[in-house]
């Protein structure tokens, strides 16, 4: 497992995640690192198991944001989501092939706003249209 290379855009956050990830708690960053942790882990990150770990992290961190921001809940995801996927992107560059981040079959790619937009648990064929650029 690799070490967050401080040097990404984002790392800031991601490590914060990290270390109250280690402490048990479930921080802003802690939920960010949550969203991500998939691609984070198969990019090799150490993350750790913790108990009580969100089923839905997207939906944690989005009501600890209300909690915290009230009105600009919104604004300050969507900021802390973009950030997380450029730390995302720029680790990969470093030496994952990309074809092991890709999703499985039917697994949605929900935090990241360039992939394909699907709604999990429905058909493909069923998919809303995805919005012209």
């Amino acid at each position: 497992m690799i070490e967050v290379p401080q040097d990404l855009p984002g790392a800031d956050l991601v490590a914060a995640g990290i270390e109250a990830l280690t402490r048990g708690e479930f921080t802003v960053e802690a939920l960010l690192v949550a969203v991500g942790a998939q691609r984070l882990r198969a990019a090799g990150l150490d993350l750790p198991c913790v108990e009580g770990w969100p089923e839905e992290p997207e939906l944690a961190l989005y009501a600890a944001l209300g909690a915290e921001h009230g009105g600009d809940a919104h604004s300050r995801y969507n900021a802390l989501l973009r950030r997380l996927v450029s730390f995302e992107r720029a680790l990969e560059r470093r030496g994952i092939r990309p074809s092991v981040l890709e999703p499985a079959p039917g697994e949605s790619r929900r935090h990241d706003p360039v992939g394909p937009f699907t709604v999990p648990g429905q058909a493909p064929e069923a998919q809303p249209p995805r919005p012209e650029r």
